[in-house]
């Protein structure tokens, strides 16, 4: 089995604390991202896993059984790095056979595990080629068919395409995909900082944040499904880090307290979310956020000047100066009409807003926000 359980897991460098209270639970062939902002620990945590870091804390289980002090070549695991590391005066299937000849397996075993992985991954054609006629994504693709024939529990990918071009991480990706649904009973965990990766390959993201110090906060800001991280975020860190442009944001006290929603006086003005208000004051301090697809460009009470525009063909994002404070925020917009230095009336929809408290945690959405975005 390769389910995956890190329970309370830490891990400390001399006297920082890189890792704090890890609890995770990756199920038998789920394909698990781990994200978060540099120096969050991710790669640590992976390492960790593949048995090349220790942790100072906490345990460790692969299947039934504890490997806390298990040797990585016993945990029955495959790991793909950054930098393809192939042997360059090896051909593109000796490079991939290397390992199972040093497991002295049979040579038709040898040749049936080569094929099945050179047609996995579209190299059947370059097998007698060497690295260096390869491109880039070649290259990798060869690094992970290295790693497919060892058939292996789990696969760790540690930013693997980040060396490629903007097009060849596209068809990587997708053929990274291809390889997790055709490998159903191998459990895949991925190391990454794009975001774009994280939503389109995870069945479940594991967002990590920075500690700087702070030892009573847990690593693992959020885990659950990439939509479920977007929607509905547990907190402000969350929701401040998925999503590109990033959420707008604004500072401000709780006015009233509603049934189904609180109203929050802002500088500059007064806004409405359609969440839940339990345990909220009047005069409280809160974050509302809300994403630039959710703005309602065209009509309503509100208005900015468009001070910078970003067309993309399908959408454009406006970066608006407002009245609000902040004063800047960005809206997605399908509109190609709007001009610079043009002022733009806009709406920011009660269902479409998310409340966060003092200490940053998320309010629930009510039924009428839920059923509307």
């Amino acid at each position: 089995m390769s389910h995956i359980q890190l329970k309370g897991l830490q891990k400390k460098f001399g006297d920082t604390l890189v890792l704090s209270d890890v609890d995770l639970d990756i199920k038998h062939g789920e394909f698990c991202v781990f994200i978060g902002p540099s120096g969050c620990g991710k790669s640590t945590l992976l390492r960790i896993i593949a048995g090349l870091e220790a942790p100072t804390g906490g345990d460790l289980f692969i299947g039934e059984t504890r490997v806390n002090d298990v040797l990585p070549a016993k945990r029955d695991i495959a790991m793909v790095f950054q930098s393809y590391a192939l042997y360059p005066h090896m051909t593109v299937e000796e490079n991939m056979a290397f390992g199972l000849r040093h497991l002295n397996l049979p040579a038709g075993e040898i040749e049936q595990r080569l094929a099945t992985a050179a047609q996995a991954l579209n190299l059947t054609n370059l097998l007698k080629r060497k690295p260096k006629e390869l491109s880039g994504g070649q290259r990798q693709r060869v690094a992970i068919g290295r790693a497919i024939v060892r058939k292996p529990k789990v696969f760790l990918f540690d930013e693997p395409l980040s060396n490629l071009d903007a097009a060849l991480r596209v068809k990587t990706r997708v053929e990274i995909a291809k390889l997790h649904h055709s490998l159903p009973d191998v459990s895949m965990i991925y190391v990454t900082h794009d975001q774009v990766e994280a939503m389109t390959l995870g069945d479940k993201i594991v967002l990590l944040r920075p500690l700087s110090g702070q030892d009573d906060l847990p690593s693992v800001a959020q885990v659950g499904h990439p939509l479920e991280l977007y929607h509905h975020p547990a907190n402000r860190f969350v929701a401040g880090f998925i999503g590109s442009p990033a959420m707008n944001f604004f500072e401000g006290t709780v006015r009233a307290i509603n049934l189904s929603s609180v109203e929050v006086a802002v500088a500059g003005g007064e806004l409405s979310a359609s969440v839940e208000g339990a345990g909220l004051t009047e005069g409280a301090p809160v974050t509302l956020g809300i994403r630039p697809e959710h703005i309602q460009v065209g009509s309503g009470n509100l208005s900015g000047k468009v001070m910078h525009l970003e067309p993309l063909g399908e959408h454009t994002y406006l970066h608006l100066q407002t009245s609000l404070s902040p004063a800047s925020l960005i809206a997605k917009t399908p509109r190609e009409d709007v001009k610079l230095g043009e002022t733009v009336a806009f709406t920011l929809p009660a269902h479409a807003m998310h409340l966060f408290d003092a200490k940053g945690d998320a309010h629930k959405r009510t039924a009428v926000q839920e059923a509307t975005v």
